[in-house]
């Protein structure tokens, strides 16, 4: 957040050029504003030395080179540095100003990321590495503060240098660098090079993954000498379940040994690419919750995430006691071997006993300084030629060897002791072969049948035997815990006492993880639970209202729930929305049955109008369905009265009475006939009532006089 009014420096022009308009963050070197270059009138970022450092003219030079050397970057994946300067007791950089994020707003807002994020996230920084250090520039600072995120999705690493221009301030017992991403090297002393950063990025990662840092303590002290003498756990011991290839990457990144890390980003880039185009979808997106939503930049840059603007922010760079001065990769000795005595081997050479002289052959030189001009002679042969050259030292050393340096005198006395002792030997030999194989560790045994007796018990009896007993613990369905399930070599095997016996020990049915299969369609539940060595028991269904139909609503057991193997898992599908019963609306206004049906989750549609004698004009005459159930959101159509036709009352008048019948009844109108007073002679029609050309409802009654 960039804070105003609070800093002696508001206000303030740096160099002429530079007004200070707020302060975006405060670390352990340096302060961070938000300036104006009142030359090109753009945004910059203004990183200002602390005072203390700013008079100390050899962090000054060193920050000063620095800056000429991170300003020769230009990289998309890198903040670029604009102009550098001291003005006054002010030595400041001016940087390019990206408004957004730190990674470490997302990591506080989301508190990990799945390992997809994680990995395109990673990808960017330490493309962006790459390009540092293919330059000869190493950061010695990286950490989630120094990683921006635009809201236009740009990624930026910032602070290339800063470190080590400050250690150059720092005493000789002392280190600089944020000490929660510190390498074990730079804690003791020794010179930083791109296997620093890498180090630190492995941290990184693994924060990304976990939500948290592998190494806390009370004092930063503590947290260095863990870097130097713990190794960073695999991610997994903290969300079970992470891809084993970001267990191994994070390992290889945070070897304590730099020698076993990669030697620079570019080569942490091609395997961080080739991981992330190996892992499964399902691995990428593993750990993900449902509200997960990726963490795209907004929001102003702020690396301050303290409460109180004013508040000193240590988490930047920390500065360690009890460390050497870090010093540049330049400096780092070199060992020079001589070709001449780099492969060179001392052998012994064997000795005469009788004589006690020892015995030089002539291929063998007896001192260092015959041995030079050997080992240059052998320096000139090929690998195949000086295998075959050891190969016929070796034949000639050992047909040498079995020619005495003497011929023996004969001596019948001599003769005479030789012969008894060989006697004696052959005794003895054949005395304590004799308890060897009779009683002793090469007596014969035969395995007894050990199924079903405890491992101690088990062991008793071999011991009885003579017979050394292991123990391997092995997963069993069938035998209880603690019990022998079997033995190596089986029972009934006869072997020799010294040769041992491994039982074959239960530790009981192994268990397996009900995994959660809500919201999965039934192949991808029943694929989910065979994966987990588990069985899909019976699948019913029911109606529900928020799961899709087809989808599972339920299971039992529950997730997480261990259980042993081939366990039936129960699920209940969703059949979707329960039908809605579909109500009667005929006689009702359009308007009244549109209401009643959407408050059932059902649509009203008019089908047409029609005329009608009996249902008055805007009611319902007639519906489809008229009864029974449909979905929810399913459709009424119903048909709308426009009430009785109005038919023009035809002349009748003169008319026969039979034909004047058939037109008032073929326009729709009810005749009604009465006589004349001297009842019906003619058979005409002499009065009509209503008459004719008045309009009436089809269906009303004309009445008519027949005389």
């Amino acid at each position: 957040m960039a804070v105003q009014g609070k800093d002696p420096l508001y206000g303030v022009t740096i160099d002429g050029r530079y007004r200070v308009e707020s302060r975006l963050a405060r670390g352990g070197m340096s302060t961070v504003y938000l300036a104006l270059d009142q030359r090109l009138h753009r945004k910059v970022a203004l990183k200002v030395l602390y005072p203390h450092l700013a008079q100390d003219p050899k962090v000054v030079a060193r920050f000063e080179d620095e800056a000429i050397n991170a300003a020769k970057l230009s990289h998309f994946h890198i903040v670029n540095v604009l102009d550098q300067g001291v003005d006054g007791e002010y030595a400041y950089l001016v940087m390019e100003y990206v408004p957004g994020k730190t990674l470490r707003d997302v990591l506080a807002q989301h508190g990990r990321l799945t390992p997809r994020h994680a990995l395109q996230l990673m990808d960017a920084i330490v493309d962006g590495l790459a390009a540092a250090h293919a330059a000869g520039l190493v950061h010695r600072d990286m950490k989630p503060e120094n990683v921006l995120l635009a809201p236009d999705g740009r990624i930026k690493v910032a602070d290339f240098g800063l470190a080590r221009a400050a250690s150059n301030h720092t005493a000789s017992s002392t280190l600089v660098g944020t000490v929660a991403y510190i390498s074990p090297e730079l804690v003791k002393g020794e010179p930083a090079d791109a296997r620093s950063d890498i180090y630190a990025i492995g941290i990184m990662l693994y924060e990304l993954l976990t939500g948290k840092q592998p190494f806390t303590a009370d004092m930063p002290i503590n947290i260095a000498f863990k870097h130097v003498q713990d190794a960073v756990p695999p991610p997994s011991e903290v969300l079970p379940g992470l891809a084993r290839d970001l267990d191994e990457l994070v390992e290889w990144c945070t070897s304590k040994d730099p020698e076993n890390r990669p030697h620079d980003a570019e080569a942490l880039l091609g395997e961080l690419r080739h991981i992330a185009g190996e892992l499964t979808e399902k691995e990428l997106d593993y750990g993900a919750s449902e509200d997960y939503t990726t963490p795209l930049p907004s929001g102003p840059v702020t690396l301050d995430h303290g409460t109180d603007p004013d508040e000193q922010i240590h988490s930047a760079t920390e500065v360690v006691p009890g460390a050497t001065e870090v010093i540049s990769p330049d400096a780092a000795a070199t060992s020079v071997i001589s070709p001449g005595l780099a492969e060179t081997q001392a052998l012994a050479t064997p000795t005469n006993a009788s004589s006690g002289e020892s015995r030089r052959f002539d291929d063998q030189p007896a001192t260092p300084a015959e041995a030079l001009p050997a080992a240059a002679a052998g320096a000139a042969l090929t690998p195949r030629q000086a295998r075959k050259k050891a190969k016929r030292d070796h034949k000639q050393w050992k047909k040498d060897a079995q020619v005495p340096l003497e011929s023996l005198e004969k001596n019948p006395r001599r003769k005479g002791w030789l012969w008894a002792g060989l006697v004696f030997l052959l005794a003895a030999l054949l005395g304590t072969a004799g308890w060897f194989f009779g009683m002793g560790p090469g007596a014969s045994v035969t395995i007894p049948a050990l199924h079903g007796e405890s491992a101690e018990d088990a062991t008793a009896r071999l011991d009885e035997l003579g017979v050394a007993a292991a123990s391997s613990p092995i997963y069993d369905d069938d035998m209880a815990a603690g019990y022998v399930v079997g033995t190596d070599p089986e029972a009934n095997t006869t072997i020799r006492r010294f040769q041992g016996v491994e039982l074959l020990v239960s530790r009981g049915p192994e268990l397996f993880s009900v995994p959660n299969l809500r919201g999965l369609t039934l192949d991808a539940a029943e694929s989910e639970v065979a994966e987990a060595q588990l069985t899909l028991g019976e699948t019913t269904e029911d109606y529900n209202e928020s799961v899709p139909a087809g989808e599972v609503v339920s299971q039992d057991p529950a997730p997480d729930e261990e259980l042993r193997r081939g366990t039936e898992i129960d699920v209940v599908l969703s059949a979707g929305p329960a039908p809605v019963d579909v109500p009667d609306v005929t006689g009702l206004s359009a308007e009244d049955a549109e209401n009643q049906l959407t408050s059932l989750g059902l649509t009203g549609e008019v089908a047409g109008e029609e005329h009608s004698t009996e249902v008055a004009e805007g009611l319902i005459i007639a519906q489809s369905p008229s009864s029974g159930q449909v979905e929810r959101g399913g459709t009424v159509s119903y048909t709308v009265s426009l009430g009785p036709r109005m038919v023009e009352v035809p002349r009748v008048t003169g008319r026969q009475l039979e034909e004047a019948k058939r037109l008032l009844e073929e326009a729709g109108f009810v005749v009604e006939v009465t006589e004349g007073t001297f009842g019906i002679i003619f058979n005409t029609v002499a009065t009509q009532d209503p008459g004719r050309g008045e309009l009436l409802p089809e269906g009303s009654t004309v009445t008519i006089g027949v005389v």
